[in-house]
C-alpha cells in the first residue's frame, strides 16, 4: 500500500500532466495541503519534496514550489488578457519554470516627444518624456523574446534608473502607487527571414514569431506603458483569458 504522501504527490503530478497546473504555476503550499487534505506538516513537506525529486517542481526559497517546464521542446505557456498574469515579470516566470534568465539591452533612452500606438483599432498616446527600453530576453542561452517598452516618465519619474530585470507591472503598483485599470492586448503572427531587419533571433533559417502589442492603463484612462514584443513561435504557446462579465454585457447589448 502506498504511503499517503506518495498518493497525494502523484495526484498533484497528474494535475500537472493534465494541464490543470501549468509551467510556472505555484503548487499548493504546505499550509494549503494541510488544510485541504487534513494531513500533518511532515506529510505536506514530504509531498512537495517528492514532487521536486521527481522533477515536476522547483522550490524557490521564500516564494514556494513551482511547476517546472517539461513540455515538448520546453515550450513556454503565456496568458494574455489577464492583469494577474501580466503582473508577474518575465524573469520571475523563467526562474519558476527552471530556466536561467538573462537580458541584453539594445537601447535605453529617453524620448522627449510622446509616442502613440494602435491596438484593436484604437489609438493610445503617451505624452513625453517617455522611457524607451529595447532588450532581448534569454532563457538559459537562447533568445526567447525581443521586447520594446515605452513608459511614461510623467507617471513613473526616475524609473529609467531602475534595473530592467524588474517586473515593471509590479513596480507601477508598488513604487508609484498606480492603480491598473485595464490592459489592452492584440496577438498576431509573422515569419521572420534571417535577413529581416526585425529579426534579432539567432539562427540561419526563417522563424515564426508571435507579435504581442499591449497597452497598460491606469485611472482615469492614462497610458502608463506601451509594449511591442516578438516571441519565438516555436518556443511559445499563448492562452487567452476572456472576461465573462464583459461578454455578458455585450450579449445584453445585442
Amino acid at each position: 500500500m502506498k504511503s499517503k504522501f506518495i498518493s497525494l504527490s502523484e495526484n498533484i503530478i497528474e494535475k500537472i500532466k493534465a494541464g490543470e497546473l501549468l509551467p510556472g504555476d505555484k503548487i499548493p503550499s504546505e499550509n494549503e495541503l494541510i488544510k485541504k487534505y487534513k494531513i500533518s506538516n511532515t506529510t505536506a513537506r514530504k509531498i512537495l519534496l517528492e514532487i521536486e525529486t521527481k522533477g515536476w517542481g522547483r522550490r524557490i526559497k521564500g516564494k514556494g514550489t513551482f511547476v517546472l517546464n517539461k513540455t515538448p521542446q520546453h515550450q513556454l505557456v503565456r496568458t494574455i488578457g489577464s492583469i494577474d498574469a501580466t503582473r508577474r515579470g518575465f524573469n520571475d516566470y523563467l526562474i519558476a519554470e527552471g530556466f536561467t534568465p538573462k537580458n541584453i539591452i539594445l537601447e535605453k533612452t529617453v524620448l522627449k516627444e510622446g509616442i502613440s500606438a494602435e491596438i484593436n483599432g484604437k489609438h493610445y498616446i503617451i505624452q513625453g518624456p517617455v522611457l524607451k527600453i529595447h532588450q532581448l530576453r534569454y532563457a538559459d542561452d537562447e533568445v526567447m523574446k525581443d521586447e520594446t517598452r515605452f513608459i511614461s516618465l510623467t507617471l513613473c519619474p526616475k524609473i529609467d534608473r531602475l534595473s530592467t530585470e524588474i517586473s515593471y507591472f509590479k513596480t507601477y503598483e508598488s513604487s508609484y502607487k498606480l492603480k491598473i485599470s485595464d490592459l489592452k492586448q492584440s496577438l498576431s503572427v509573422d515569419i521572420f527571414s534571417p535577413e529581416s531587419t526585425l529579426n534579432n533571433f539567432e539562427g540561419s533559417t526563417a522563424i515564426p514569431v508571435f507579435i504581442l502589442d499591449s497597452v497598460v492603463l491606469c485611472n482615469p484612462d492614462q497610458v502608463i506603458e506601451v509594449e511591442k514584443s516578438y516571441y519565438r513561435g516555436d518556443k511559445y504557446k499563448f492562452s487567452v483569458i476572456v472576461n465573462p462579465a464583459y461578454n455578458k454585457i455585450e450579449e445584453d447589448k445585442g
